[in-house]
């Protein structure tokens, strides 16, 4: 199967080296500018990832993330000239699944998107004694569906990014064990190239926000102070 990327970015030497190297690898590349040409590729176009740039004219990166997220929860890997750790948290918040900053190696980015395609494709995987053979984890009024990819609190769908999902997943397949911010990006990512605390902590804190009462004081995904985090 030929996987289908969008390219965003305003500037047209960036999507050009983008494409180049995505073709040489056999995906099929859409391109758009900015944040509207891409809504409007993807209302008329399947797609199986987004690599969205931040700073960009008539609706930039991460107002486009969080319209895309009204509506799908396809990957999407942010590029940004900035690197600091705050836009990072800024683009992991509004639902992205990755983040590269520029310049980068082009080669690094495709690995990237390799890897968001290969967790999506393993999304659902794995098992755990606390798994039913249909693929239901369920802990209290949370029901993750491994199968039919979706969460459920207290019979309310909750809308997980892929990533997300994958990280609940992770945890509650093993309910109890302490998971350090590197195992779960190792086991989520499938890359031993680990990224920052900061990048797993946005995540956690952005499931809590969507499946706990109180995220200040959680009752599924809990943290273990110098340790990392479980699942009870």
């Amino acid at each position: 199967m030929t996987h289908k990327v969008l390219v965003v970015d305003d500037d047209p030497e960036i999507r050009d080296v983008v494409h180049i190297f995505l073709r040489n690898e056999g995906f099929h590349v859409w391109e758009a500018e900015d944040g509207l040409q891409a809504l409007q590729i993807l209302n008329r176009e399947a797609v199986d990832l987004i690599i969205l740039d931040v700073m960009m004219p008539n609706l930039d990166g991460i107002k486009a993330c969080f319209k895309i997220r009204e509506m799908s929860n396809i990957p999407i890997i942010m590029l940004s000239a900035k690197g600091e750790d705050i836009d990072k948290i800024t683009g992991l918040t509004t639902g992205a699944d990755d983040y590269v900053a520029k310049p980068f190696n082009p080669l690094e980015l495709i690995a990237r998107v390799k890897a968001q395609l290969r967790r999506q494709k393993l999304a659902g995987g794995g098992s755990s004694k606390s798994v039913s053979d249909s693929g239901i984890i369920e802990i209290n009024d949370l029901i993750i569906d491994k199968n039919r990819h979706v969460v459920t609190v207290r019979s309310k769908e909750v809308s997980l990014t892929p990533l997300e999902f994958s990280i609940l997943e992770l945890m509650a397949s093993h309910r109890g064990h302490v998971f350090n911010v590197e195992k779960i990006y190792q086991s989520v990512w499938k890359e031993d190239k680990f990224l920052s605390d900061n990048t797993i902590m946005v995540h956690i804190r952005n499931i809590r926000e969507k499946i706990e009462d109180n995220p200040r004081e959680p009752r599924y995904i809990k943290t273990v102070w110098g340790v990392g985090y479980k699942v009870e």
